[in-house]
């Protein structure tokens, strides 16, 4: 089976990265997953952005968990990018998983409980997805364990990835110790000896952030089950 290709926060080298119009464009490109990042508001609605400060991304400043959604709405989060994109809102996770439950993608909601531990944010977010019936084809992933922890606490277990940047002795086993059933690594950690220990874990294999085309052939070459990319399109070409 070809490995698959998820656009990393969207076509995010082509369009602010987290936004409706880099969903789009993924789409359009013909990526067959988006992968995004999912944090909390203060009155617990569930967000799409990879920092947990709001400088970098939009015009606003400070956390996002110390703001309602009816006040990050006002913020301009296309600007930064490019002024072609000036008045794109932060989006919430309902909005994407309406546009996508009838398309044919995939999805990867990281959830951003790294630094900031947002209690409810598991069960918030597999809520959702369950109500827009896309459980089937969500993976839910994160770096921290404690977090895949209370993921294997919900009634009907999700599809959880484990985050990895770090090298381990034994990274197969010890995500099947934690919980979770596939694994996601920073391109920088893929291994004949990695690849062999998760195939015969029958474990996933994703990698992460795969944006050069020499590294692309490898993870396409080696078997990966899919890479994560700011430049779906470049995979694509690269797949053939």
């Amino acid at each position: 089976m070809p490995t698959t290709i998820f656009a990393h926060r969207g076509a995010s080298s082509l369009a602010p990265e987290n936004t409706m119009p880099s969903f789009k464009l993924a789409y359009e490109l013909g990526a067959e997953g988006i992968e995004t990042d999912v944090h909390l508001t203060r009155d617990n609605e569930t967000v799409l952005m990879h920092d947990e400060h709001l400088k970098r991304t939009t015009n606003g400043h400070g956390y996002i968990k110390n703001f309602t959604y009816e006040q990050l709405q006002k913020l301009d989060a296309g600007s930064w990018f490019s002024s072609d994109y000036a008045g794109v809102s932060i989006l919430t996770l309902g909005t994407l998983l309406n546009w996508v439950r009838n398309k044919s993608l995939y999805l990867n909601l990281e959830l951003k409980n790294n630094k900031i531990d947002y209690k409810y944010l598991e069960h918030l977010v597999y809520e959702q997805v369950k109500q827009y019936r896309l459980t089937n084809r969500t993976i839910l992933s994160t770096s921290n364990p404690h977090s895949i922890k209370r993921l294997r606490l919900l009634s009907d277990s999700p599809n959880i990835g484990f985050l990895r940047s770090k090298r381990a002795k034994n990274l197969v086993g010890y995500t099947e110790k934690l919980g979770a059933g596939s694994l996601h690594i920073n391109h920088r950690l893929l291994s004949p000896r990695l690849l062999r220990q998760s195939d015969e874990a029958n474990m996933p294999l994703r990698v992460y952030t795969v944006n050069r085309p020499d590294i692309m052939r490898r993870c396409f070459q080696s078997g990966c089950d899919a890479i994560i990319t700011d430049v779906p399109h470049t995979a694509l070409e690269q797949r053939k």
